[in-house]
C-alpha cells in the first residue's frame, strides 16, 4: 500500500524556519520524483518544489526560490522541504505528492488536467506564519 506522511508543520513567525519531511512507504523511491505542493482554503493547489530521483535536480516555484530548498534521502525513504525566511503568506497546508517517473517534468507545478499527472499524496501538514 502506497502511503505519504507529512509532518514538521506548525506555527512559525515571520522569517523563521520550518522543515517539512515526507516518509513514503509502499513503494521505492529512488524510481519516483516527489513533490512538494501547497493549498489555502479556496484556492488552486500549487506547486511548491520539485525533486527528480533521476539526476537529483530540483524545481522551485518563483515565489520561494532562495528561501526553500527541497532534498530527499533514499535509504530513508524521506523527502524534505526546508523552509526559511517564512512569509505571511507562506501559510497553508503543504502535501507531498510522488509521481511514478523519474523526472519531474516541465508542467511538475500543476496540479491536475495538465500537470505532471502525481499518482500519490499524503493528508497534508498545516503551516501558520504568526506575528
Amino acid at each position: 500500500q502506497v502511503q505519504l506522511v507529512e509532518s514538521g508543520g506548525g506555527l512559525v513567525q515571520p522569517g523563521g524556519s520550518l522543515r517539512l519531511s515526507c516518509v513514503v512507504s509502499g513503494f521505492t523511491l529512488d524510481y519516483y520524483a516527489i513533490g512538494w505542493f501547497r493549498q489555502a482554503p479556496g484556492k488552486v493547489r500549487e506547486g511548491v518544489a520539485c525533486i527528480s530521483s533521476s539526476d537529483g535536480f530540483t524545481y522551485y516555484a518563483d515565489s520561494v526560490k532562495g528561501r526553500f530548498t527541497i532534498s530527499r534521502d533514499n535509504a530513508k525513504n524521506t523527502v524534505y522541504l526546508q523552509m526559511n525566511s517564512l512569509k505571511p503568506e507562506d501559510p497553508d497546508v503543504y502535501y507531498c505528492v510522488a509521481r511514478d517517473s523519474r523526472f519531474c517534468g516541465s508542467n511538475w507545478y500543476v496540479w491536475g488536467p495538465g500537470g505532471a499527472a502525481y499518482d500519490s499524496w499524503g493528508q497534508g501538514t498545516q503551516v501558520t506564519v504568526y506575528s
